[in-house]
């Protein structure tokens, strides 16, 4: 399952748990491209506390929707992940430097309100269709 946390505008914010479906990626696809019409840039954060798994139809839809914006990387320049899981760190901590333009860091549970701050505290600027 994914939840929409509130945040700033140009932050969007999840919270996944149990496994997700292919129907909780089309959700959260359509958050960051909203976001994405309003703004320039787009932090993200994703609270995976409760998160378990994911099905196969939605890894390839995630994995599809990662590598279409290949050349728009740069537009997401902060990736705040929560967790409690060291699985989940280390995989972050491996995977964060072959990630081009964003800065990737991982958060304990206690320190949410840190990682909300963290993945919005740059210039998000405006789109000019969105003005």
């Amino acid at each position: 399952m994914i939840e929409i946390l509130p945040a700033a505008d140009h932050v969007a914010a999840f919270k996944l748990s149990g496994t997700l479906i292919e129907d909780d990626l089309d959700i959260a696809i359509a958050e960051i491209e909203a976001r994405l019409k309003r703004h320039d840039k787009v932090g993200i954060v994703a609270d995976l506390t409760g998160f378990h798994d994911m099905g196969l139809r939605a890894g390839i839809k995630d994995l599809r929707y990662s590598f279409g914006k290949i050349l728009e990387w740069k537009r997401f320049p902060r990736e705040a992940v929560i967790t409690d899981r060291q699985w989940v760190k280390t995989l972050a901590g491996f995977a964060g430097p072959f990630i081009p333009f964003v800065s990737l860091k991982v958060f304990a549970p206690e320190e949410s309100d840190a990682a909300f701050a963290w993945a919005g505290d740059f210039d998000p600027g405006i789109r000019a269709e969105a003005a």
